[in-house]
């Protein structure tokens, strides 16, 4: 009987994805090639036949999130008819995705504490791409009179770090409430509710007066 042929494509998606949930978890340093060998189901010859090192996997995994989020807020923005509804629409789309992808905040968050430590030069543009869809929509909204003068790095912070620590934190959260109901811990507010608010309370900071 003939063997069956792998399919590579689908061999390095697999890799990928028990890679990302790994790192989420257990950060780069804690993170083995055994650990994701392991979780895969492949064997370490083979990850290191797609992957040259663990580095190497690391800098794919976070490449691949950074480019697929900003090219989902990039797609969205081009039918955007206010400058509102860009900023809207830059939140609710992160938001959404981060709710999708629950390891991408986690591993965000990470490399945000150990001041990018495992991130290479290329991923340090990815990130600046990013907050530049975000720096860009306030410059212009700016120049349109629509928002006041802002300091871009501080605005993507306030909207990136609370929609991040909003749903890296939801465990917590839920079991605070059990211990003290008395606290109002947002325990129970779906995404789309913490999106609206950090748009409007965001919105209100820029708003001229």
């Amino acid at each position: 009987m003939q063997k069956q042929k792998r399919d590579a494509k689908v061999t390095k998606e697999k890799i990928l994805v028990c890679a990302r949930e790994l790192f989420s978890k257990k950060g780069f340093d804690a993170t083995t090639m055994d650990d994701v060998a392991q979780r895969s189901g492949f064997n370490k010859a083979l990850i290191y036949y797609y992957f040259k090192n663990k580095s190497a996997l690391y800098s794919i995994v976070m490449s691949e999130l950074f480019d697929e989020i900003y090219e989902k807020i990039h797609k969205k923005q081009k039918n955007c008819e206010s400058i509102e509804e860009e900023l809207k629409t830059f939140i609710y789309t992160y938001t959404q995705y981060a709710y999708e992808h629950p390891y991408f905040p986690a591993l965000l968050l990470r490399e945000l504490s150990d001041s990018g430590a495992h991130l290479p030069e290329m991923m340090f543009e990815r990130m600046r791409r990013l907050f530049v869809l975000l720096s860009d929509i306030l410059a212009k909204g700016e120049r349109e009179g629509v928002f006041s003068h802002n300091i871009p790095m501080v605005i993507h912070f306030m909207i990136i770090g609370s929609i991040n620590l909003m749903i890296t934190t939801k465990p917590l959260r839920k079991k605070a409430i059990t211990l003290q109901n008395d606290i109002d811990t947002c325990a129970n507010c779906s995404m789309e509710m913490i999106a609206e608010y950090v748009f409007t309370t965001v919105k209100k900071s820029l708003e001229v007066k």
